[in-house]
């Protein structure tokens, strides 16, 4: 079965997920790993103009969640974001080969609030329900725990390896902080929040942490346990494999209703059938099919959505 197609419905939230290479704990929070991270991530959205509502990084795999203009928007802050970030991370991790298991994945969002602070929710609450952290902002990887709920700033650097390289190449010693630049992650509220002050986004989010973790402190209680600790958690090798993932069917979409997501299923049917009629019509030899909107069509440029009106 082939992939599905490359789906971005214009001005639809999306959240992304990629895992990395047989679930390594490629990612594992490491000295080193949270700031590389961070400019990696903070050069793509300022490079492509990317809005980025919130994210968080485990040991071997990452959640964005972002509002791309379209497809092509997002597949190239993706391709520019991960290849950055695999080559540091292969570099700070001593891994070869790829960083990342197969192609990101992007799961388009309902425009309902319900539907996008529970995302929100999901996202912010990794650490604590499976048990690695007792607290969200303890978690030591990238998140923007503290920046939702106290105005951290999310600080990265960016290493240019291409100057670093001319000024090694003759064995010349040289510092690699010497080429590196700082950049920054500036969070967009959730398009249910935009009319929100910073104060009351950070009153909501703190409600929403303090629920997870009470709710989480409960379950310990219950079942006699304990959150494993940063000790436990940098305990493993980075090229070290889980002894069991979690492979959950992954949603074709965010919805609060059934209705929702019929509806939104409806329409990539509609997409998808568009796109193989006019693949079918390439393969007959016509010039200049009509792909939909949206859409790649193999070995030609990106069909871009038109303005409405």
């Amino acid at each position: 079965m082939g992939r599905p197609l490359r789906y971005v419905p214009p001005r639809r939230p999306v959240e992304v997920t990629n895992r990395t290479f047989q679930g390594r704990y490629l990612l594992l929070p490491r000295e080193g790993v949270r700031t590389i991270v961070l400019g990696a991530l903070g050069r793509a959205q300022r490079r492509l103009d990317m809005p980025i509502h919130a994210f968080t990084f485990t040991s071997n795999h990452f959640h964005l969640l972002l509002s791309p203009r379209d497809a092509k928007h997002l597949a190239d802050f993706m391709e520019f974001f991960e290849s950055k970030l695999s080559r540091e991370m292969n570099r700070l991790q001593d891994w070869s080969g790829s960083l990342w298991g197969d192609r990101y994945h992007s799961i388009p969002i309902e425009i309902d609030e319900e539907t996008l602070v529970g995302r929100l929710r999901y996202i912010l609450g990794h650490g604590v329900k499976e048990g690695l952290v007792a607290r969200a902002a303890d978690w030591p990887g990238a998140n923007c725990v503290r920046a939702l709920t106290e105005g951290e700033a999310l600080r990265g650097k960016w290493y240019d390896r291409t100057a670093l390289y001319e000024a090694t190449r003759w064995g010349r010693k040289a510092d690699p902080d010497d080429f590196a630049e700082v950049e920054e992650v500036v969070l967009t509220p959730i398009p249910c929040w935009s009319h929100l002050s910073e104060e009351e986004i950070q009153e909501l989010v703190r409600a929403m942490l303090e629920e997870i973790e009470t709710h989480a402190a409960a379950r310990h209680r219950a079942q006699g346990t304990r959150p494993a600790g940063i000790r436990a958690i940098l305990a493993h090798h980075p090229h070290e494999r889980p002894q069991r993932l979690k492979h959950s069917p992954r949603p074709w979409f965010h919805a609060r209703t059934r209705e929702g997501r019929i509806l939104m299923r409806e329409a990539y049917r509609l997409f998808a059938e568009a796109f193989r009629d006019a693949a079918e019509l390439m393969l007959r030899g016509q010039p200049d099919p009509a792909f939909p909107e949206g859409s790649f069509p193999p070995g030609n440029p990106f069909v871009p959505h038109q303005a409405p009106g």
